[in-house]
């Protein structure tokens, strides 16, 4: 049993520190219960009672603390030790360990040549929580299951409601006048004139709108990699919900890794359709720029990380082993199925099928106010999709950051829907008035302005690291912000593909029911 075989060696450490031993093998009984850490030498040098030495006192200053109960005094900058260790055990009646806490106390000044008398006792104390319940002691309930979790998961719903009737409102009276305004064919001169320059003109685009955007490989790439995102982030939230990810060390990254290699020919179908569709022709091109966009974004991240902790000397540094393995994995699984994706969609999409016919000449685009150009409205459309997951955000960052463990899975599972829809509606809404003001640049405009959200998640978590942690030093920071930069990279490409794939639908939908000549 790990928990039995865990209170055996604290107690024995316990039993070693009260001793007044500098013999060589109490230092090689504290070695082996201390094996796999890199302070074993200043444990050695605590248990027997001998002041550390100064390359010990600096990776315990580094450090902050250590298992053999020395701390650093924020006041007075010295280390001290708690000579009292307190052991309570909880025990079920089918005699396991569910649970153990160390309480310390009494605190003596670490000096050279002080003896320290160290003495322990154990509380045995029965439980009603079964072994397989044992982790429930680590879920702060009265935290994620605050009502203001509530009440942020029904603003967001409240928020879904109104821009989906806004939507609806654009498609069913908008959409309606301009569909009735564009089928008379009786209208003189002056009358048509007069529509023209009062109403709206996104039919006045309708030559234009399906050109291929510029950097059409790029745009395949990135939207084949959010619709595989998409489809990830909903697959490992079900799977949490269904089980308990969050009991396991390392759980939720493993499963992550593990369904992204599987899921890559979605990626590579929707990449390779979208491009097929686009009339692209270098679709070789566009295959392994989605195959291998996310995942060297992400690895180029690590590495410097990786690099930064192995100077440090950190436990955090990734180890070759585990880089060997995540690499075979994108090789032998990811590649081969976003290769087999690209040929499916390329083959069964077709050739473009676009409801316009799209003019040899590109039609000028005119001046318009500040408001409607691409970069503003890329900027504006992240921040209702933002507020839609704020809340959620804080519970996130609080649980990868300051150590709560995190198990609320189907709030992220409502907020992960609601975050879907609010992306769609924004988006279509941005086109809409886009190409209302006669743009018809739309396609890199949609993802952006669904992916600034990322952008806004980001400043949030500048905000937070400067208010909401007690972080320091450039391996902390370099380590926070370059997670949380992988974490932005990964929502805002997922984010723009959604926001792309439904403004790709609303503008095929309003332009295939005109007249197009």
């Amino acid at each position: 049993m790990k928990f039995t075989r865990a209170i055996c060696i604290a107690l024995v450490i316990v039993l070693v520190s009260s001793l007044d031993l500098t013999s060589a093998a109490v230092e090689e009984e504290i070695k082996v219960a201390c094996v796999q850490t890199e302070l074993i030498p200043c444990f050695v040098a605590a248990f027997i009672g001998s002041q550390p030495s100064a390359e010990c006192c600096g990776k315990l200053k580094e450090q902050q603390s250590c298992l053999c109960g020395y701390i650093q005094n924020p006041t007075f900058g010295q280390f001290i030790k708690n000579s009292q260790n307190v052991f309570t055990a909880s025990w079920h009646l089918e005699k396991m360990i569910i649970h153990v806490n160390l309480t310390q106390d009494n605190p003596m000044p670490l000096e050279a040549g002080r003896t320290v008398d160290l003495t322990y006792s154990v509380n045995w104390i029965p439980t009603d929580i079964t072994f397989a319940r044992r982790f429930d002691v680590y879920l702060d309930y009265p935290f994620f299951e605050h009502q203001i979790h509530w009440f942020s998961i029904f603003n967001s719903f409240m928020m879904v409601i109104f821009l989906t009737g806004l939507v609806s409102m654009i498609l069913m009276r908008t959409l309606r006048n301009d569909y009735a305004k564009y089928a008379r064919e009786d209208d003189d001169l002056e009358s048509l004139e007069r529509d023209v320059n009062e109403e709206s003109g996104w039919k006045l685009v309708h030559g234009d709108v399906f050109r291929p955007p510029r950097g059409l490989v790029l745009l395949s790439a990135v939207v084949g990699t959010g619709a595989q995102l998409a489809l990830l982030v909903l697959l490992v939230i079900l799977m949490a919900i269904i089980g308990t990810l969050y009991v396991g060390r390392g759980a939720i990254v493993t499963t992550f890794i593990v369904c992204y290699a599987l899921t890559s020919f979605i990626s590579g179908y929707v990449s390779g359709g979208m491009y097929s569709r686009s009339g692209g022709k270098h679709w070789i091109k566009c295959m392994i720029l989605t195959a291998s966009l996310f995942p060297f974004l992400c690895f180029g991240i690590g590495f410097i990380l990786n690099t930064i902790a192995i100077f440090y000397g950190s436990l955090a540094a990734i180890p070759f082993g585990t880089m060997v393995v995540v690499f075979v994995i994108w090789g032998f699984i990811s590649f081969p199925l976003a290769l087999l994706g690209t040929v499916v969609g390329r083959n069964w999409s077709g050739a473009p099928n676009n409801p316009c016919r799209v003019k040899t000449i590109p039609r000028p685009i005119p001046e318009k106010k500040w408001y409607l150009t691409p970069s503003v409205v890329s900027l504006m459309g992240g921040l209702l999709p933002f507020g839609s997951i704020f809340i959620e955000m804080y519970f996130v960052f609080t649980s990868f950051w300051n150590y709560k463990v995190y198990y609320v899975y189907g709030f992220m599972l409502l907020v992960f829907l609601i975050l879907v829809v609010v992306t769609v509606c924004v988006t279509i809404v941005g086109t809409y008035f886009l190409l209302n003001a006669e743009n018809y640049h739309w396609q890199w405009t949609s993802f952006f302005s669904a992916a600034s959200t990322a952008v806004y998640v980001y400043l949030y978590s500048i905000y937070y690291y400067y208010v909401k942690t007690k972080m320091f030093g450039f391996f902390q920071t370099s380590f926070y912000f370059g997670y949380t930069l992988m974490f932005c990279l990964g929502l805002g490409i997922l984010c723009g593909a959604v926001g792309f794939l439904g403004s790709n639908l609303f503008v095929r939908r309003i332009y295939r029911n005109i007249k197009c000549d």
